[in-house]
């Protein structure tokens, strides 16, 4: 049993930075924007966190550059696909190369370091609750600001009307400009606001989750958080209950490794990618639900001159 709270309780962290980073890509890909550079904006977000932490002690100020850091490096995409009108694939993979290279050189000399972790926040008189207590109660500020994010982003899609807008962006940015709105101001906002939240994500990897610095420590996170929005079929509920899940698997396999599980310890790190690879497959098949739920207009460039 005190296993299984502990896994349980430790999926929440474990699941915040593909949550964080997931929600971000679903925004931009809700506008019509499809973003792979959510790897490299995580890795350049988590050294500049992990770098203002160690030079300030201040988890606020270490995620806030995170957060900035993030939002530059999706500038930089956005002005390639928005104003240049390139190959959002493309130029995804381009940025995304340069946010991992900058992260490797900036944090070349923080190898091996180490940063002091958030406290958690233990809930008065929640927090005693037997088995559930520990499992919902006692968690870092941020993974409670993540089940916050997520209600927010769900109710803003679903029901508002900025919301709308930026749906019907996603769907027809032509018909949506002939009604007056702004495409392209709109997936500006939509990909910045996905860079704040993978710099969010990076920045909370880096010194709250493993508050160690080590080379390439986003490991593929990015990756899966894309894979998440498709894995959630564009719903931020469902996104948040596969980061869970997510968060989970990679923790089991470390706590079934320390209690000696005769299993090689590669399977145990590679299960949450394996099971990233078996769900797209799964979803994958079922070609009316990818349609029935992805942006129409994902992945195509517009503008209003033509």
């Amino acid at each position: 049993m005190s296993v299984i709270v502990f896994v349980l309780s430790g999926a929440f962290a474990m699941c915040v930075p593909f949550a964080l980073a997931a929600l971000g890509e679903l925004v931009a890909e809700k506008s019509g924007v499809l973003n792979l550079s959510v790897e490299g904006m995580m890795a350049l977000s988590a050294v500049m966190g992990f770098m203002v932490v160690a030079g300030t002690g201040s988890h606020v100020l270490g995620l806030g550059a995170g957060m900035i850091a993030g939002a530059g490096l999706s500038v930089i995409f956005a002005a390639l696909v928005l104003l240049f009108r390139a190959n959002q694939v493309a130029a995804g993979l381009a940025v995304g190369i340069l946010g991992m290279g900058l992260s490797n050189l900036l944090g070349r000399s923080y190898e091996g370091s180490s940063v002091t972790a958030l406290a958690k926040i233990r809930v008065p008189v929640l927090s005693e609750i037997p088995v559930i207590g520990p499992i919902l109660f006692v968690q870092d500020i941020v993974v409670y600001l993540t089940v916050v994010l997520v209600i927010v982003i769900a109710w803003f899609l679903y029901h508002t009307k900025p919301g709308l807008r930026l749906r019907v962006i996603g769907e027809n940015p032509e018909t949506a400009y002939a009604l007056g709105m702004h495409p392209v101001a709109v997936r500006l906002a939509c990909v910045a606001f996905g860079g704040m939240m993978a710099g969010l994500a990076g920045a909370y990897a880096s010194t709250i989750l493993t508050p160690v610095w080590a080379q390439n420590m986003i490991a593929g996170r990015g990756w899966v958080a894309v894979a998440l929005v498709v894995f959630g079929t564009w719903r931020p509920i469902r996104i948040a209950l596969g980061a869970y899940l997510f968060g989970a698997v990679g923790l089991a396999s470390l706590s079934l490794q320390s209690l000696g599980v005769g299993v090689p310890s590669q399977v145990m790190s590679a299960s949450p990618y394996l099971l990233t690879i078996i769900v797209l497959v799964v979803i994958s098949a079922n070609s009316l639900r990818i349609r029935l739920n992805a942006p129409m207009a994902l992945g195509q460039n517009f503008s209003p001159h033509g």
